[in-house]
């Protein structure tokens, strides 16, 4: 019960609440799937629209320039014909990294399959005391 009550003291007993601040970077769908494919490396914007399937040119777009302010993001474009873009999560946005395997690891425990296949670093954590 300890860790509970420090839970609630850090919560709870801030002039911010930390859960609110991580969902404003982390706010809706397409900022988690783009942050899913960044952690797997370098990617064109191309190459994320195809993977994003159902995200509008625009959309993408947008959420690629404020994930870049927010330095998550770092943008590079390369000198050529044709120019080419290249977008990678900054060191600080690899800190997201732990927050994106949780949420895989609960995502797994609670699809409904009967037969869940987890990948190796997840079949270690106890998704069964969540």
């Amino acid at each position: 019960m300890d860790s509970d009550i420090q839970i609630k003291d850090l919560l709870w007993n801030l002039p911010f609440c930390p859960i609110e601040e991580t969902l404003k970077v982390l706010e809706g769908k397409w900022t988690m799937l783009l942050l899913r494919d960044l952690l797997l490396g370098t990617h064109r914007f191309g190459e994320l629209r195809r993977s994003l399937n159902g995200i509008s040119p625009k959309t993408l777009t947008e959420r690629l320039r404020l994930l870049e302010e927010q330095g998550i993001v770092c943008r590079t474009s390369y000198p050529e014909i044709p120019p080419r873009v290249e977008y990678a999560l900054t060191p600080y946005g690899q800190t997201l990294r732990p927050i994106l395997e949780a949420m895989a690891v609960w995502g797994y425990a609670h699809a409904g399959r009967e037969q869940r296949v987890l990948p190796p670093a997840a079949e270690q954590t106890d998704v069964n005391g969540i």
